[in-house]
């Protein structure tokens, strides 16, 4: 029992004094590129689901 408490004593204290946290500006900057650079990826993928769709209907309707 004295192990978890001390593991979640030096935890605190590491989360207190050791990290570095990103001010408020960097957090805002950095979430909007997450969002930015995931909606791009969705395109993408979007993109690449729709032409294979259409290749793959052409391939089929040239055996029927």
């Amino acid at each position: 029992m004295e192990r978890l408490r001390l593991a979640i004593i030096e935890s605190y204290n590491e989360l207190i004094n050791k990290v570095t946290w990103p001010s408020w500006g960097n957090l805002q900057g950095s979430t909007i590129a997450v969002v930015i650079a995931s909606m791009l990826l969705a395109l993408v993928v979007t993109g690449m689901d729709f032409i294979s769709k259409g290749v793959l209907t052409f391939l089929y309707n040239l055996n029927a």
